[in-house]
């Protein structure tokens, strides 16, 4: 897996197959997950047993966010090749190519883009526009080196053969390598979070302003840390509240994303009560999350 959403995918699929009928996990149902990932001279590993251990959501917000460029920089005032391309990419590709998806596979799209953030960054008289960089910029490529990926996926076979022959203590749970200014490793217990969207059970307790509209609530749910959901839906007893696809849908419920929480719940019917189960459905998810809204207490 070579990216985040996959192993969040990876990870809550995973918890989905323990069976917890009994109310305790069933040790029989448990699928270890083995996770590695390198960038540069840093390195981790990690071994994720459902319910047991701490799970990949638990770290979450440990991940740096993805650095974007603001569009009146990329637009208005560029200074680096980065921004030449992400302004071929962003603007620039939606004008010449109007409904059609950049194909980051593509060597003629990528060619074009790398065209056309020379041409700016000459424009600009900036340097160092390659068809290289380009590829970095675009397909968001960290850095990699080989003794690393070697070191790292070396711990992860180990932790395998031991995991399937019983023949020494698994890792417990996290493992890290610095090798930037050395040769150094860590171990340590990275510990469970008890509001974890997937091994806390799947419930989130949020605590908002009564003014909060839904737009804000589902950036809330996006651009938290912990939470990171790409296009969440929600739904309630009372019906659908807000949902994302298909198009149709989205656009008939559209007009409550303006609206602020308390006048949805004061609506009639109300779109929710405070303090009810809402069901909410993600892509980064492959099963569904309970949260409960409060309003703060004025």
């Amino acid at each position: 897996l070579d990216n985040i959403a996959a192993r969040r995918w990876m990870n809550a699929t995973l918890h989905d197959m323990v069976d917890r009928s009994s109310g305790d996990p069933d040790p029989g149902t448990i699928i270890p997950l083995l996770d590695g990932g390198t960038e540069g001279f840093k390195g981790q590993a990690r071994v994720v047993l459902p319910f047991m251990t701490s799970c990949f959501d638990c770290s979450l917000d440990a991940f740096p966010p993805q650095v974007n460029f603001p569009l009146c920089t990329i637009a208005e005032t560029p200074r680096l090749p980065e921004h030449c391309i992400e302004y071929a990419m962003v603007v620039l590709w939606d004008k010449q190519f109007p409904g059609k998806k950049l194909d980051k596979d593509s060597p003629s799209d990528m060619k074009w883009l790398f065209e056309q953030a020379k041409e700016r960054a000459d424009a600009f008289g900036i340097q160092g526009v390659t068809y290289q960089l380009t590829m970095g910029v675009v397909k968001r490529i960290i850095p990699a080196i080989a003794s690393t990926n070697a070191l790292v996926s070396a711990a992860l076979v180990a932790e395998a053969v031991k995991i399937s022959t019983y023949c020494g203590p698994v890792l417990n749970n996290y493992m890290m390598y610095m090798g930037q200014t050395g040769v150094y490793t860590h171990t340590f217990e990275y510990e469970k979070k008890s509001d974890c969207m997937v091994c806390g059970g799947a419930r989130l307790l949020l605590t908002v302003s009564s003014a909060t509209t839904l737009q804000e609530l589902l950036d809330k749910l996006a651009t938290h840390p912990s939470y990171q959901l790409t296009r969440p839906s929600i739904s309630g007893p009372g019906g659908i509240i807000f949902i994302q696809n298909p198009k149709p849908i989205r656009q008939q419920h559209e007009y409550k994303l303006p609206m602020t929480l308390k006048d949805l719940a004061a609506s009639d019917p109300p779109a929710f009560s405070t303090g009810e189960e809402l069901i909410v459905t993600d892509p980064a998810l492959p099963t569904k999350l309970t949260l409960i809204v409060h309003f703060e207490s004025s």
